[in-house]
């Protein structure tokens, strides 16, 4: 019995048509425009040829997507850093490699947390496995698992909704968790059409099993491969999971402010449309009955008047100053009141834009403990899986172009001047103005002149 491989958490089932709706409304677009219909309010007996007209018409300002991709974008806009403790050159040598290719597909790993965060901001977590190659046979030792590959770890990407089950125990880790994707499928070039493939994958904390069904295939799910993962040996499972508080959830901040931004923007925009053709007025004490229209014309009688009705504008002006205010309010409750559109355009010092971005720095220093905390984690207990002599620690994702490299090595050598008679102090003053000078080397690199600065000062 396969059926209870498709059972949902309540938290899962009950979160799904969330999450579809802020994807929507970060990806705008034709994605948005294509689902429309979900979004755009429908007037109290609005006839149905109207409101397809507007459908037809709708447009979205998507402030949304632009504040996440600029938390983004200054976020990780440099390379961090892998700071090791330990003697295991081996292992330090794999973690360089895994720092620039963590996927198998050239993805480095920063680039990879980038896009994790990004689906958190959007969704409010996402989740990584890491796994390890599968080989034919055993391999007798460390030396044979390095040889043929099979201890170079890589991670995988989930977004929200394909991790659809788990239970957590009492220290707040997975005791198992269900993976549900989906893809479209061509046997052959040669087959007719598509099918859809949906995919289960299970894991506890020590062993994994993957089934499979086929569309078509009598929605039989198939049990296609079971075994022992890669963290087996550490007791836990090889999921984790990337969550931001939901004092930093973004989108959730956002969604309802945007949503009624475009029902009011695409309103105004309507009103405005309409406001352009007149309507004819007759003033008149007998019943009308002409037909009026541009290949018509009117007769009147010697007392009746004819005009044209169009609105005042003071309707419009209201919705627009209120779009404004709802602009605003996006911007106000993602920590970006500088990005409003009312800022001035005069240069500003240094010491003026860390005092102008001040909230926002430090929101993006939170997000950058989210990801070092969840990038230390993921590292360490990688390196207690594959066995290895080392401690990693993170360093980085703390320079958010609000002040410029001269600043921060001026206030590193007011502190080195002070003499504070602490050799660990100066190390890791050096490290942190070294490693930040050098956030673009490469992980090699940076190690090296770590070690230097370790064995000189």
């Amino acid at each position: 019995m396969t059926s209870h491989i498709e059972q949902e958490h309540p938290d899962y089932a009950s979160r799904a048509g969330m999450w579809r709706r802020y994807r929507d409304l970060y990806a705008g677009g034709e994605r948005f425009r294509h689902n429309a219909a979900e979004y755009l309010v429908r007037r109290q007996k609005e006839p149905a040829e109207v409101y397809r007209e507007r459908l037809a018409r709708v447009f979205y300002e998507n402030y949304l997507g632009s504040i996440v991709d600029w938390y983004m974008a200054t976020l990780v806009r440099k390379e961090q850093g892998i700071l090791y403790e330990g003697a295991d050159e081996r292992a330090k040598a794999f973690f360089n490699r895994f720092a620039s290719n963590c996927d198998l597909r050239g993805t480095t790993l920063t680039q990879f947390y980038k896009e994790m965060l990004t689906e958190a901001l959007v969704c409010g977590k996402s989740y990584i496995v890491a796994d390890f190659p599968k080989g034919s046979g055993t391999a007798l030792s460390r030396a044979d698992e390095d040889a043929v590959g099979l201890s170079d770890a890589y991670l995988v990407g989930y977004t929200a909704d394909e991790v659809i089950n788990w239970s957590f125990d009492e220290k707040g880790e997975f005791e198992w968790v269900v993976i549900r994707t989906s893809c479209l499928r061509q046997d052959s070039v040669r087959s007719l059409g598509w099918k859809k493939e949906t995919r289960w994958i299970y894991y506890d904390t020590t062993n994994y099993e993957i089934y499979e069904k086929l569309e078509g295939d009598d929605n039989r799910i198939a049990l296609i491969e079971r075994g022992t993962h890669g963290f087996a040996g550490i007791g836990r499972t090889p999921v984790f999971e990337l969550r931001i508080p939901d004092g930093l959830w973004l989108t959730n901040k956002i969604a309802l402010l945007q949503l009624e931004h475009f029902n009011k923007s695409n309103a105004l925009a309507w009103a405005l449309t309409m406001g352009l053709f007149a309507t004819p007025v007759i003033y008149s004490d007998r019943e009308y009955t002409q037909v009026t229209g541009e290949s018509y014309y009117v007769q009147l009688g010697s007392t009746d008047r004819f005009g044209w009705m169009e609105p005042e504008g003071k309707v419009f002006q209201i919705a627009a100053d209120n779009l404004d205010r709802l602009k605003d309010e996006i911007y106000r409750v993602s920590y970006l009141m500088q990005q409003a559109g009312n800022s001035t355009a005069q240069s500003q010092s240094g010491l003026s834009k860390q005092w102008d971005f001040s909230v926002t720095q430090e929101v993006l220093g939170a997000y950058g403990s989210v990801v070092k905390s969840s990038m230390r984690n993921l590292l360490n207990r990688i390196a207690q899986a594959r066995k290895d002599g080392l401690t990693i620690d993170v360093a980085g994702l703390d320079e958010f172009d609000i002040t410029s490299f001269g600043s921060e090595a001026s206030d590193a050598q007011s502190l080195l001047n002070l003499n504070i008679g602490s050799p660990t102090l100066r190390k890791q003053v050096l490290k942190r103005v070294a490693l930040k000078y050098l956030s673009d080397a490469r992980q090699d690199i940076k190690n090296r002149v770590s070690e230097e600065i370790d064995a000189a000062a």
